[in-house]
C-alpha cells in the first residue's frame, strides 16, 4: 500500500492531472443498479458476460479503497459471492458468464478470481465442487498443448493464461511434478504450445501464425510466468521493443500497429513489460496524461480514449495502468522542492485536515500477473516467474517481490 494526499473538491487544485476518485468509486457502486434495469441497453449487451463484469469492478474497486470498503460498498461477503455459485454450471464442471450459462474457462477464471477477492476460496460451495471444477479446466486441454474456452472447442492462447491461472487460484497447478504430485494438466506443453505461437516480429498471436496483438502478448507471457517458463520465450528484446513501439503520439498504448490508442492497452502492455522487466521502455508519464483524459468528470469511469463513453471495462485497465506505472502512489518534487503528488486526487472524504483540506487515502497495487491486487497474490501465496533486466537502473518493483527470477 501507498499512501497519498487526496484533494477534497473544495480545495485548490495543484498542477497535477487530477484523478476523479470519489466519482469513480460512485460509478462502480451504482453501476450494478444502472446495468440490471429492464430498460438498460448496457445491460442487455452485457448480460453474457455479468461475471466478468463482476470482477472489472470489483478489482477496480479494490484498488481505490479498503477491502473492508469493497465489501460494505458491493455486499460481496452475501449477494456477490452467492451470484457466483449461482452461476457454477453441473453439467460442465466450470462457470458461466451468467446464470443459466455453458461453462468456459474465461468465466471459471473471472469467478475464482471474485472468490480470491472476497477471501471465500475456502467457501464449502467451492470445496464440494474443486474437483469438478479441476475436471472441467483439465478436459479443455487438447493434444498440442493448448486449452479450448469450452466444450466446443475454440482453441485461443487466452484459454491457456486462464487455464493456468483457474489452477494456480486453486492450488492445483503442479510445476514441479514428483511422484507425490497430482498432474492436472501437462503444464510443460501448454508452455511449449504458447511459445509455438511467437511471431518473427516478437509479439505473439492467438494461436501459431496468428497476427501478434499486445492483448495476446500479455496472456502468452502471463501464462508462461504462471507455468515459471519465460526461458521459452525467444528474443526479448525483440518482444519488448514491439511493446514499446506500441506508444502513439498522445501518449497511450494501442494493440496493433497502425491502430488508434486505447487505455485497456494500459494493462495489456504494462503488465507484460512489468513481468519482462522493461516498464521503464513506456514513457509513463505521457500515458498516465493520457489515461485521465479519458475520464469522465461528470459522472465517472474511463473511457477508450478521450471524448467516448465510459465503461467499466476501460476503467479497471485505466486505473490499473496508473498502479503499474506508479502513478497512483508515487509522489515527486516540484521545482521549489515542494513534494506533490503525481495526480491530483480529488475526493470528497469525510474526514480532512482542518489546515489543508487534504486527506490521506491509501491505494492497493495491482499484480501483474494474476490481475488482482498484490496483497491478495501475497495471502494466497501465488507463484510465478519474473525477469529482471541487468543493466537497468530501475530498482526491482516491490509488488514482484515474491516472485522466482529467471
Amino acid at each position: 500500500h501507498f499512501e497519498m494526499t487526496t484533494t477534497s473538491t473544495n480545495a485548490t487544485p495543484s498542477s497535477s492531472p487530477e484523478f476523479y476518485h470519489s466519482l469513480h468509486v460512485n460509478y462502480i457502486k451504482n453501476l450494478a443498479s444502472k446495468i440490471d434495469s429492464p430498460s438498460s441497453y448496457e445491460g442487455a449487451v452485457t448480460e453474457h458476460l455479468r461475471m466478468s463484469g463482476i470482477y472489472w469492478s470489483l478489482t477496480a474497486l479494490s484498488l481505490l479503497v479498503p477491502s473492508s470498503q469493497v465489501d460494505e460498498l458491493m455486499d460481496l461477503q452475501n449477494s456477490i459471492v452467492d451470484f457466483v455459485f449461482s452461476c457454477y454450471d453441473e453439467e460442465s464442471g466450470g462457470f458461466g458468464g451468467n446464470r443459466n450459462q455453458d461453462g468456459h474457462i474465461l468465466y471459471t477464471l473471472s469467478a475464482l478470481q471474485i472468490l480470491a477477492l472476497a477471501g471465500s476460496l475456502e467457501d464449502a460451495r467451492l470445496v464440494d465442487r474443486r474437483l469438478e471444477i479441476l475436471g472441467f479446466v483439465s478436459s479443455l486441454q487438447q493434444p498440442d498443448g493448448s486449452f479450448a474456452g469450452d466444450a466446443w472447442g475454440e482453441v485461443d492462447t487466452r484459454f491457456t493464461y486462464c487455464a493456468l491461472s483457474s489452477l494456480s487460484l486453486l492450488g492445483a497447478l503442479h510445476v514441479d511434478v514428483d511422484a507425490e504430485s497430482e498432474t492436472i494438466v501437462d503444464v510443460d506443453a501448454a508452455a511449449r504450445y504458447i511459445a509455438s505461437c511467437q511471431n518473427f516480429d516478437g509479439g505473439f498471436g492467438c494461436t501459431p501464425g496468428a497476427e501478434s496483438h499486445a492483448g495476446q502478448i500479455f496472456t502468452c507471457i502471463g501464462a508462461l510466468s504462471i507455468a515459471r517458463r519465460l526461458d521459452l520465450v525467444q528474443d526479448v528484446e525483440l518482444l519488448t521493443w514491439w511493446l514499446s513501439e506500441r506508444q502513439c503520439d498522445s501518449g497511450g498504448l494501442n494493440g496493433r500497429p497502425e491502430k488508434q490508442a486505447d487505455v485497456c492497452y494500459s494493462w495489456w502492455i504494462l503488465s507484460s513489460l512489468c513481468i519482462l522487466g522493461r516498464v521503464e521502455y513506456i514513457k509513463g508519464e505521457k500515458l498516465a496524461d493520457f489515461i485521465v483524459k479519458c475520464q469522465d468528470d461528470e459522472d465517472g469511469g474511463i473511457a477508450d480514449r478521450p471524448g467516448d463513453m465510459a465503461d467499466v471495462f476501460h476503467t479497471f485497465f485505466g486505473i490499473a495502468g496508473l498502479s503499474l506505472i506508479g502513478t497512483l502512489h508515487e509522489t515527486k518534487r516540484d521545482a521549489d522542492g515542494n513534494e506533490m503528488t503525481s495526480l491530483t486526487i480529488v475526493d470528497d472524504c469525510e474526514e480532512k485536515d482542518d489546515s489543508t483540506g487534504t486527506c490521506r487515502r491509501k491505494y492497493r497495487m495491482i499484480d501483474p500477473v494474476y490481475a488482482l491486487p498484490t496483497d491478495v497474490v501475497e495471502r494466497l501465496q501465488l507463484k510465478g516467474q519474473i525477469m529482471e533486466r541487468k543493466t537497468s537502473s530501475v530498482d526491482r518493483d516491490e509488488r514482484l517481490k515474491q516472485y522466482d527470477i529467471l
